[in-house]
């Protein structure tokens, strides 16, 4: 039995690319960024970052190419392809990529705990998008109003 499978949890190098097949299939491609971090035999701390090219078919594509952007987290389960091909000058040229499967995106810039990104897709934080933001209501509740029998659960 045989597995090709590959899971990659990082952040966009750049805004994804959505390109049409001659059949007008939609292919989108980005690279993420994974890192690694040790500690070498003295001690000292090392880092090493990593580029996986990403390849997205379809629907998906469309996905990424609306809310991806340059520093996304996303994560990507696919398989690994290598490809060869020959460049202008005949020389083979090989490229390992990953095509995407299934794709979770993690929260959005500007939402929730991690650094914020500018572009021109979202904006960079919360209100700049000129729409009011509704307060919410604030509810005062007795604690003996709650009683053990109204618990749903």
């Amino acid at each position: 039995m045989n597995l090709n499978k590959a899971f990659v949890l990082g952040r966009l190098t750049a805004d994804p690319q959505l390109r049409s097949t001659s059949t007008g299939q939609q292919v989108g491609s980005f690279s993420v960024a994974t890192n690694r971090v040790w500690f070498d035999k003295s001690g000292a701390k090392q880092d090493e970052t990593d580029y996986h090219n990403i390849v997205v078919w379809g629907r998906q594509a469309e996905v990424a190419s609306q809310f991806l952007i340059k520093g996304s987290l996303v994560l990507i389960e696919g398989r690994i392809r290598t490809r060869t091909w020959k460049n202008k000058e005949g020389q083979n040229q090989k490229t390992t990529e990953i095509i995407c499967e299934r794709m979770q995106l993690g929260p959005r810039p500007g939402q929730g705990s991690g650094p914020r990104f500018t572009s021109d897709k979202q904006p960079a934080v919360e209100g700049a998008d000129n729409k009011p933001r509704e307060e919410l209501p604030e509810i005062n509740i007795d604690e003996e109003e709650i009683k053990p029998e109204d618990l749903p659960f």
